[in-house]
C-alpha cells in the first residue's frame, strides 16, 4: 500500500474537480447503483495516470454532455474499494489507471490502461467526450 502523504495529492487531483472518493465497498456499490451515468476511474501513482487519464478526464468534462455523477477509487491505497469497482468491470482484467462508465448501473465502456499509455490528455478527453455524448 502506497503512504497516504503520496497518495493525498494524486487524489485531491480528481477531488478537486467534483469527483466523489469511493474507499470502501459500500461507497463503490451505492455509487454504481444510481441512475443516470455514473463515470469511476480508477486513480493510480504511475506516470500514465499523472499524465494522461487525469488530466484527461477532467478535460473531458468541458463538454454539452458529462456523466451525471464522477466518481474515484485508488489503486495501491483503497484496496477493498478497488477490488469491489474490479468486480463490476468484468470481463476487463484489473487494470489502474481505468476509465469506466456506468448507466443506469451497467457498465457499458472501459478504457483500459494500454489505451491510456502512450496517448496524450487530449487524445483521453477526446474519446471520452464521444463516449459521452453517445451514453449521457
Amino acid at each position: 500500500m502506497y503512504p497516504e502523504s503520496i497518495v493525498s495529492p494524486m487524489k485531491s487531483d480528481l477531488t478537486s474537480a467534483g469527483f466523489e472518493e469511493c474507499t470502501s465497498p459500500a461507497a463503490v456499490n451505492d455509487a454504481l447503483s444510481n441512475k443516470g451515468t455514473v463515470l469511476m476511474v480508477v486513480n493510480s501513482v504511475c506516470g500514465c495516470a499523472a499524465g494522461a487519464c487525469r488530466p484527461g478526464v477532467k478535460m473531458s468534462l468541458q463538454n454539452s454532455k458529462v456523466p451525471s455523477k464522477l466518481t474515484t477509487v485508488f489503486a495501491g491505497f483503497d484496496i477493498d474499494a478497488v477490488a469491489e469497482a474490479r468486480k463490476h468491470f468484468a470481463p476487463y482484467p484489473p487494470s489502474s489507471p481505468a476509465i469506466a462508465l456506468f448507466k443506469d448501473g451497467q457498465l457499458v465502456h472501459f478504457v483500459e490502461r494500454h489505451n491510456i499509455e502512450g496517448r496524450n490528455a487530449q487524445m483521453i478527453a477526446e474519446h471520452l467526450k464521444m463516449v459521452y455524448d453517445e451514453f449521457c
